[in-house]
């Protein structure tokens, strides 16, 4: 009794029930828990910008992007393992979660300690290849060295939640996040203002979140480590020949195409960041924004993508298309409220972050319309991720990858910034309208059926 008690706790049926229910049930914790990141990464640029002003806020922005190079690799295997271990679920092959498990462990774990030794051996050739500013350079580099020294806890808080998500537990990651975040708060108050850290101490603030996050999800896993089972003794890490493959051919390709997006946005940042540090400021400021749709979309499509996977897993093939559909609908009703107050009121959202009126300018004369094209894209998008990430398409994401990260973004910013002579407008125009190609690609695939695919093989 206790263990079925446990297991019920940790391992959640999604095939069942309502499609919209499920969906809402399982993506709400996901949402709060994107809502609560984003608050904390958005108080880092908060505090920095009231209390070091735009030079602090420009460096928080560049050393985002420092971030997003160290932490695709984490994103692209802990999905890929969330999409697998889902399917393990749906076809009650409980002894490959622990095998995914050891597996995931192992391999990315060792990566962050790679990427960590490599970043900080090269971290200013990377930031000068972004073309950042001498005026905000010091600033910059502390606060990317304090990112870098947190690989590890940011690696494994990824890892150990995509691992429950994948089990269908959404509510265990969402607490664990909300104590990070309140932590986060209550040092980066402490470490910008009194002790006058500056970017540094907003860094610090959010590794330190990031590391609390870490081990308490660890410790919810080694307490269940009888149901995914895993005993987390030194022997059961290890690369699992049962599961590798199927990793790699997902993980791989999902790897490539979260790099091709990320390098494809520091390309056309590295352009920004040439126009001086009211555009950047501009632009990190819209980034941060922009998650706050963006923060649903992943939800839902984080969600979506684990229901398909349970549901083909389960041989419902019927459910698929409902999920596709209602992740749609759900989306779009939160940006196009948050559409209509950017419209009306935009220096109000802008001037949260900063009162410089450079800033503000820039806002209302250029990049209005562009964030109306990004929470487009943010529509589209969760819809499609969840059909091609659920059904398991390795070549397709590698597909979307190219299209969304190398031909469209790269291909529009330069053809409208440089060729056309638009300027930074063409640069945020190219990066918001490659937001929308993923929706035109998992249409396509939605109508060929071919999404069916590993479930025909399994029959």
């Amino acid at each position: 009794m206790e263990t079925s008690k446990k297991q019920k706790e940790i391992i959640r049926d999604l095939t069942t029930d309502s499609v919209p229910r499920t969906m809402l049930r399982f993506a709400t914790p996901l949402f709060l828990s994107g809502l609560l990141q984003m608050i904390y990464n958005m108080v880092d640029m908060v505090v920095v910008g009231q209390v070091v002003g735009t030079e602090g806020l420009s460096a928080v922005s560049v050393g985002g992007e420092m971030l997003m190079l160290i932490t695709f690799i984490a994103m692209g295997f802990s999905n890929a393992g969330q999409i697998l271990i889902s399917r393990y679920v749906g076809e009650k092959r409980h002894d490959l979660i622990g095998e995914m498990v050891a597996t995931l462990f192992t391999l990315l774990m060792s990566a962050a300690v790679v990427i960590m030794v490599l970043f900080l051996l090269t971290y200013q050739e990377i930031l000068s290849w972004l073309n950042t500013p001498q005026d905000i350079w010091n600033y910059t580099c502390e606060y990317s060295i304090t990112c870098i020294l947190g690989t590890v806890f940011i690696y494994g808080y990824n890892l150990v939640s995509a691992i429950l998500r994948g089990m269908g537990d959404s509510r265990h990651p969402f607490l664990f996040i909300a104590i990070a975040s309140v932590l986060n708060l209550i040092l980066d108050l402490l470490f910008v203002g009194p002790m006058g850290m500056g970017p540094r101490g907003a860094a610090l603030a959010t590794v330190i979140g990031q590391a609390v996050s870490f081990l308490f999800a660890l410790t919810l896993l080694y307490r269940h480590r009888e149901q995914i089972h895993f005993d987390f003794r030194p022997s059961s890490f290890r690369i699992s020949r049962l599961v590798i493959r199927p990793l790699m051919s997902l993980g791989i390709p999902m790897v490539i195409q979260s790099a091709a997006i990320t390098f494809s946005m520091l390309f056309v940042n590295s352009y920004i960041n040439q126009y001086g540090k009211v555009p950047i400021a501009v632009t990190g400021i819209a980034r941060k924004l922009e998650n706050m749709i963006s923060i649903v979309a992943q939800a839902i499509s984080a969600a979506g993508g684990a229901m398909i996977s349970q549901a083909l897993g389960a041989g419902k093939i019927k459910r698929v298309p409902k999920v596709v559909g209602h992740a749609l609908w759900i989306v779009a009703i939160p940006s196009a409220v948050f559409a209509f107050i950017t419209l009306v009121r935009p220096e109000w959202l802008f001037g949260i972050f900063t009162q410089d009126p450079e800033v503000l300018r820039m806002v209302l004369e250029l990049y209005i319309p562009v964030a109306m094209i990004q929470y487009l894209g943010c529509v589209l998008r969760p819809p499609a991720f969840a059909l091609i990430n659920g059904s398991g398409n390795s070549k397709l994401n590698l597909a979307v990858a190219l299209l969304d990260g190398v031909a469209c973004r790269i291909g529009l910013s330069v053809l409208l910034g440089v060729t056309l002579g638009w300027g930074i407008a063409g640069f945020w125009y190219g990066n918001a309208i490659s937001g929308c190609v993923p929706f035109l690609v998992g249409f396509a695939f939605l109508l060929s059926g071919r999404w069916k695919k590993p479930l025909q093989r399994k029959r």
